[in-house]
């Protein structure tokens, strides 16, 4: 559907849940909260400009790595998406590929058998936004999921994983737990209203194998015009408190938000 405020910006939606927006005359611009929350961490990562090896497990219609291509020209981008449809849709309509800057390549797949095929080493950023209908898939919130993205990134890299999930949290300290099990620097960033148990809403869970700039994108967080806070150790130890990590044969899809939690006017 067309953004009637902005001449070239377009909303997708599946099944009635927003998935993507993209303004193809301003791919800077990000209007959902967890896309500026992913773009603020994006920024952060590496020195401005500098080109990244990116590789995003579900695609929507390209937000991000149209975001990435504008502001780190260069950067070598890998989009895996499961719904071949939706990726011949998005490229009819919604084309990326005669963007300046823009080096994306897109395949139709499964996240976590494309991600196994990954070479070591070889990636800057993996961010994970994979949801069927509104929910996250149980294959992609293991332990041994995980691996595989740890497997894949170079020293520095970054894993990070747009994840919903409301009152009492369960899920979210789940995958909290499940990515500590994993990485030795871990972070979520949400809002207040969220991170206290008090509404459903999207988590940004990140890790990495080194130190992550948490102290300027904390402060992007908190200034963007969709507040976040971020929490790490040893807040974040105490938020998972005895919740023990997701494994193959523990797994479970995100829990399905509740009524009224999405809706396009």
């Amino acid at each position: 559907m067309p953004d009637v405020d902005r001449e070239e910006a377009w909303l997708l939606t599946l099944d009635g849940t927003p998935q993507s927006y993209v303004d193809l005359a301003e791919p800077t611009h990000l209007e959902f909260e967890y896309t500026r929350r992913l773009g603020h961490l994006a920024d952060v990562l590496a020195p401005a400009g500098r080109p990244l090896d990116v590789l995003h497990l579900g695609g929507g219609a390209l937000t991000l790595p149209r975001y990435l291509a504008a502001t780190r020209p260069g950067s070598r981008q890998r989009v895996v998406e499961v719904d071949g449809p939706l990726l011949d849709l998005v490229a009819e309509h919604l084309p990326w590929r005669d963007q300046p800057g823009a080096d994306i390549t897109a395949v139709v797949g499964d996240a976590r058998a494309c991600l196994a095929a990954v070479p070591a080493r070889s990636q800057d950023l993996i961010v994970a936004d994979v949801f069927h209908g509104s929910r996250t898939p149980a294959h992609l919130t293991s332990v041994e999921f995980l691996r595989l993205a740890a497997a894949a990134l170079r020293e520095g890299g970054c894993y990070a994983a747009n994840l919903a999930d409301g009152p009492p949290l369960a899920f979210a300290k789940a995958q909290a737990a499940t990515l500590a099990a994993v990485f030795p620097y871990v972070f979520l960033a949400t809002e207040a209203p969220v991170l206290r148990g008090r509404r459903y809403g999207n988590i940004l869970l990140a890790g990495s194998t080194a130190p992550l700039l948490t102290a300027p994108l904390a402060r992007l967080l908190a200034a963007d015009v969709f507040p976040a806070r971020l929490t790490e150790p040893p807040a974040l130890t105490t938020l998972i408190g005895p919740t023990p990590p997701t494994t193959d044969t523990t797994a479970t899809p995100s829990p399905p938000p509740p009524d009224g939690a999405f809706s396009v006017g």
